[in-house]
């Protein structure tokens, strides 16, 4: 025989399954919203945290609310390397180097940390004196000759390159323009790349450099607005600085001249100038030395026999036999020996033309020379006249 229940007791019995459910599912809900709550708090606790450098991953790791994985130093960025002055970690990404894992373990903050101190500058730096250091600059020893002194042509070594773009380079015929536009012209000022569409192109703003460029230490820049860089796309790219017309043509020059970019450098025992040129006459072209004269000169054949020449009077003295010249595709080297050790402060003295002085001359009338003075009788004093017969 089996157990007979009554109803009453099937009714309890059932009741009491579903409160013992209730309870259960009611703790289930307790505890997940306790954990939403702990998460909760993580996340504002580790978000107002003013730590350098917190790290996420360890915080999860550690599951506990009161420690932070932290940088306690500052950041450091110095010749292109990024990193902490607390662990000495550095990189040259900045990515890697927001990355770079926390080295000391302490309590969460909301107060930011103090920042380091900078130095003060000197508010008196303008009225100090400024001593100025530079290489002693041995003034001249030997005796300076004349700078009418006989020349020496330098034989100059001319590179095969050049040979061949001369040889294979027409003349150009000179031909004189009407002043019409063609299509497709390039704009003539530095750093505007507008071509030319019709007249209504004359009508649109044109943005250029009005400087000219600079190349200097591997460094590209214009001179009119500073604007560096060491990659020569970037240079061509740099926006103008000045608003103005467009110009179709190139500024004329005089006649049978051309303008050639120069500049020098020197070394403990040379002084070296560069004339930068292309496809000029090697055989007509010379260079020319005297003790402290440099006189070069540059034949374009290209250009209907235009020339470029260069005449100084050099700052210091050179032994022109130790002297030599390269002429290259894209430039003249002239190398010049010092006759004596020093560094020589300009390359060059400016020469000025003096100034023709007007004389006013007075012309004498040379017809009182011609009167004869014979016929004219001397008139005799009146206190000198005897009166009385």
């Amino acid at each position: 025989m089996g157990n007979s229940y009554s109803k009453e007791e099937v009714v309890v019995a059932q009741n009491g399954s579903q409160v013992e459910s209730y309870n259960t599912q009611q703790s289930m809900l307790l505890v997940a919203i306790a954990t939403c709550l702990a998460m909760i708090t993580t996340y504002v606790v580790w978000k107002s945290c003013r730590n350098h450098a917190k790290d996420r991953l360890r915080k999860q790791e550690l599951n506990v609310l009161d420690e932070c994985c932290h940088h306690s130093g500052a950041p450091v960025f110095h010749d292109a390397y990024k990193g902490w002055s607390c662990c000495n970690k550095k990189s040259v990404d900045f990515t890697e180097f927001l990355n770079i894992k926390g080295c000391t373990l302490s309590k969460h903050s909301n107060v930011k940390p103090p920042e380091p101190e900078k130095k003060q500058l000197d508010k008196e730096l303008d009225k100090k004196a400024v001593i100025e250091v530079r290489a002693p600059i041995l003034g001249p020893q030997l005796p300076r000759p004349p700078f009418d002194s006989p020349l020496v042509t330098v034989e100059a070594h001319i590179a095969d390159s050049l040979k061949n773009v001369v040889q294979l380079t027409p003349q150009k015929s000179v031909a004189d323009s009407d002043g019409t536009v063609a299509i497709g012209t390039c704009c003539k000022n530095g750093g505007c790349n507008t071509a030319y569409e019709g007249p209504q192109t004359n009508d649109s703003i044109c943005t250029y450099h009005p400087g000219c460029p600079v190349f200097h230490e591997g460094l590209k820049f214009w001179s009119c607005c500073q604007k560096r860089t060491t990659d020569f796309n970037t240079f061509l790219s740099q926006p103008g600085c000045t608003t103005g017309s467009h110009k179709w043509f190139k500024d004329s020059t005089p006649a049978g001249t051309v303008k050639c970019r120069w500049d020098w450098h020197q070394t403990p025992d040379f002084v070296i100038v560069s004339v930068y040129a292309k496809k000029y006459n090697p055989t007509t072209s010379y260079v020319k030395l005297n003790p402290i004269r440099l006189n070069t000169k540059l034949v374009f054949h290209e250009d209907d026999n235009a020339v470029f020449e260069l005449d100084l009077e050099l700052r210091g003295v050179i032994d022109v036999q130790k002297s030599s010249a390269s002429m290259l595709g894209t430039k003249v080297e002239i190398k010049l020996k010092k006759a004596e050790p020093g560094a020589w402060s300009k390359l060059d003295f400016p020469r000025t033309e003096p100034k023709k002085q007007t004389v006013h001359s007075v012309q004498l009338d040379e017809r009182d020379d011609l009167v004869d003075l014979s016929s004219v009788e001397a008139v005799t004093p009146i206190n000198k006249l005897n009166l009385t017969g």
